[in-house]
């Protein structure tokens, strides 16, 4: 009985050991030196008529730096990750003419976001548990 005791403790021991020392996914990696393309916004595929100038995008840079194109003008500003989540300012932002609502939904939601899920192939902005967005790496 007693080696099955030592082993069943030897066993456990392993297991625990091992979880603690499985790193956990770094977002910063994740989300910097990438473009992230937006595939979705408030829960819905893309209208590309509201954004005639193309795709809108985000690009993180690690120091904390955030640019983009809300598919009509350009904008520089600074996103925190915090915790629970995420903080973006879109900063400064060009003032060409948009046609259509897309590009103030693109920036109200981006402003809204306070946390986020992320992956290797998919980055989703929420307000709670509110889907506001979600972006893929653009190619």
């Amino acid at each position: 009985m007693k080696p099955i005791h030592t082993l069943l403790i030897g066993l456990i021991f392993f297991m625990v050991t091992s979880c603690s020392s499985t790193k956990t996914i770094n977002p910063l990696k994740l989300l910097t030196n990438k473009s992230w393309a937006l595939s979705s916004l408030a829960g819905k595929s893309l209208d590309m008529s509201q954004f005639p100038g193309g795709i809108p995008t985000l690009n993180f840079l690690e120091d904390g730096k955030l640019s983009g194109f809300t598919g009509c003008n350009n904008f520089s500003g600074n996103f925190s990750l915090e915790e629970p989540g995420i903080k973006l300012d879109p900063g400064a932002i060009t003032k060409k003419m948009c046609p259509g609502s897309g590009e103030e939904d693109f920036i109200a939601a981006l402003k809204k976001a306070g946390d986020l899920k992320i992956a290797r192939d998919k980055l989703t902005l929420l307000d709670g548990t509110m889907e506001l967005m979600s972006f893929v790496p653009k190619n």
